[in-house]
């Protein structure tokens, strides 16, 4: 799981140039459209910190959504259901269930933005959350 700041960067500006020119053509404000610009870099950037620290963490849950061809998970019960480890259902099944969908909602490619508007919370509380998780799976798989 890799994550290229400077590709994914350079993605971001094409998509958000394109974006704004059609915003342009639209008749929206310099203001709105500059008001968008700020939001989704703030985005971006929150994302592009989730990405490091999951990078840096390396953890078994990472490794194994990873290496794991997994079937769609909709559900808390799917996910726990889809877990093959033992040990690692084991520590699952004590976990909240808000903690539990956040990271369904990760695996179905929601942004921490995301989830945290859905669910009513802030980013900050995304990820203790989900480190809280990570600190757990180290502490009980090693």
């Amino acid at each position: 799981m890799s994550f290229n700041y400077g590709r994914e960067e350079k993605k971001w500006r094409l998509w958000k140039e394109a974006e704004e020119k059609q915003l342009r053509s639209l008749g929206v404000s310099e203001d709105t459209i500059e008001q968008l610009h700020t939001h989704d870099w703030e985005v971006f950037n929150s994302d592009r910190k989730y990405y490091r620290r999951l990078k840096d963490a390396g953890t078994y849950l990472e490794e194994f959504a990873e290496d794991v061809a997994q079937p769609e998970v909709g559900t808390v019960e799917d996910f726990l259901d889809s877990i093959e480890n033992q040990q690692l259902y084991q520590v699952l099944i004590k976990v909240d269930r808000l903690t539990l969908q956040i990271i369904v909602m990760k695996m179905q490619g929601y942004s921490t933005h995301d989830i945290a508007s859905l669910l009513g919370m802030t980013e900050q509380a995304i990820y203790k959350r989900v480190n809280r998780l990570k600190e757990k799976i180290k502490k009980n798989l090693k």
